[in-house]
């Protein structure tokens, strides 16, 4: 990924906040007939001595060939996409003086890389899918728990998936909020961002709020 020195993120913990954030991943992998993309949810855990960048881990179907068409040689590369958002010249101040402005668009993306691991094994399994379930049931009224289904069911699902872990060899951010423009434009571009009340445009807001308060 090109990453301009101004659009650079590199602390490992802003970069774990963002897949906790947008944990759905595309997983790319290259396969005997060439490069696969899979997209799963994530889980990111805490770097350590051997995953000094941190571990992901999810699981796919036991039915998808991924697991058995691996080029285990090759690292992996995982791609997590935070908020985006077009950027219309019409924020900048140099529209009204000479018109020399073009669109762009902003986004903060994480790409992080590393050997994927095959867990065949159920107690793996189970503790993932009940950290996974905890957080995603979090916010609900009555949180589902994976005990509210019968035991032989979850047993049967069970042994249809497979675990995956890849601890991270390198990861790397790319967080371009408009960190090249001048201040006013910075307001301005935030300023209009948020008056679109699009979920994403305001989370995009929030980032470059956040960037210039850290400046």
């Amino acid at each position: 990924m090109y990453i301009p020195a101004h659009f650079a993120e590199q602390r490992i913990d802003v970069l774990h906040q963002l897949i906790q954030a947008h944990p759905l991943g595309t997983l790319v992998t290259l396969e005997p007939q060439g490069l696969n993309a899979n997209h799963l949810p994530f889980e990111i855990v805490a770097p350590s001595v051997e995953a000094p960048f941190g571990t992901l881990r999810a699981h796919i179907a036991r039915a998808n060939p991924l697991w058995k068409n691996l080029a285990t040689a090759t690292d992996a590369l995982i791609v997590f996409q935070g908020p985006q958002a077009y950027i219309t010249p019409g924020w900048y101040e140099e529209k009204k003086r000479s018109g020399k402005v073009v669109p762009t668009y902003n986004y903060a993306v994480v790409h992080a890389h590393g050997p994927v691991k095959i867990i065949d094994d159920v107690e793996w399994l189970s503790a993932l899918l009940q950290g996974l379930t905890s957080r995603h049931e979090a916010a609900q009224a009555a949180p589902w728990r994976i005990s509210d289904a019968p035991e032989e069911y979850i047993q049967k699902m069970l042994a249809a998936i497979i675990g995956i872990e890849i601890p991270l060899t390198r990861i790397s951010g790319k967080w371009k909020a408009s960190q090249n423009r001048a201040a006013p434009d910075q307001a301005s571009i935030a300023a209009g961002l948020r008056a679109s009340a699009e979920p994403d445009a305001v989370a995009m807001a929030a980032l470059m709020d956040q960037l210039a308060s850290a400046t």
